[in-house]
Formats: C-alpha cells, structure tokens, sequence
C-alpha cells in the first residue's frame, strides 16, 4: 500500500511539474522583452533587441539552457546535430546558470565557447522569460529574418518543427 501511494504521489508531483506549452503561441516580442538585459562571456551588458539586431536578415535559432539542467545535457549532441545540418543558420545560447562563475565554467566545460553565449544575470524571471513564457529548460524558438518568432515553443532540438520551420524561413529567402 505505502508503494502504491508513494507512486500516485510521484506521478502528480511530476504532472505538476512538468513543462506545459503555452496557451497563446506569440509572434512577436514585447518592447519591455527586447529591452530586457543579458551578460556577454566578458560581462558587458546587451539586450534582447541588440542580439536580434546583430542576426537581422538571417534564420536564428535561440536555445535555453544551463550546465545544471540535465535535460539540457542530455540534449546537447541533438542540438550540436541541428547546429552542424544548419550551417546557414545562427545559434545564440541564453544561459540560465545561477551565477558568472557557473556560465564561464559551464562554457568551458561544455566546450560553448566559440557559440554565441550570453547569460541571464538578472535570473529565471525577468522580463523577457516571463514574455515567452519560460518555465522549463531547455527550450528552444526559431526566430526568422525580420525578427519576429516563427516557431515560439519547442522543448527538444529533436521536434521535427524546428527544422521544418528552418526549411520554410530558407525557402523565403
């Protein structure tokens, strides 16, 4: 009996717990979103905005992560495989780790450093996380050449609407 209740009380833990897509899948990013600050590997402050900016007219691909989320780790090769099939196509990886000393030794540890890395020092919630409403990593969005988000929810490297959407957004240029 206590095996029994200690298993129904698991499975509704991790029903609780559990990534759950958003309701609203948006396509657009709020003006207090873009504004929204990150920490560059030196630790010079750039926001949202200045990222899209500077892969304006190319197909991006932004992946959520951190060193200490297993999820993250275990999908590391398929994302390196997207990576490596989309040679056309940037990547930028928006860290979560809890402090500038977990993302440098997570970059290095996880040989990141050639990526574009940039890091979350405000924490979990600010105003661009809770815009696109992260609440589990990793996650990843597509974001197409003018900015806007083409595929705003997918939580594997592996979901088949990533590249679908690649192929759609390359086929527009």
């Amino acid at each position: 009996m206590k095996k029994l209740l200690l298993l129904l009380m698991m499975g509704i833990f991790g029903l609780g717990c559990s990534q759950e897509a958003p309701k609203v899948l948006k396509t657009t990013f709020s003006k207090e979103a873009l504004q929204q600050k990150l920490e560059d590997e030196e630790g010079k402050n750039i926001t949202i905005q200045q990222i899209l900016d500077q892969h304006k007219g190319k197909v991006l691909v932004i992946d959520f992560w951190a060193g200490w989320c297993r999820d993250c780790l275990k999908a590391l090769p398929k994302a390196e495989e997207l990576e490596k099939n989309n040679p056309n196509i940037d990547f930028v990886f928006l860290s979560l780790e809890r402090s500038k000393e977990g993302f440098d030794k997570s970059l290095e540890r996880f040989d990141m450093k050639e990526k574009n890395n940039y890091w979350f020092a405000s924490g979990w919630k600010n105003d661009f996380n809770n815009y696109v409403d992260l609440n589990w990593i990793p996650r990843y969005m597509v974001i197409d050449q003018k900015s806007a988000i083409a595929k705003y929810y997918a939580i594997s490297p592996e979901d088949p609407e990533i590249q679908s959407t690649i192929d759609q957004l390359l086929k527009k240029q």
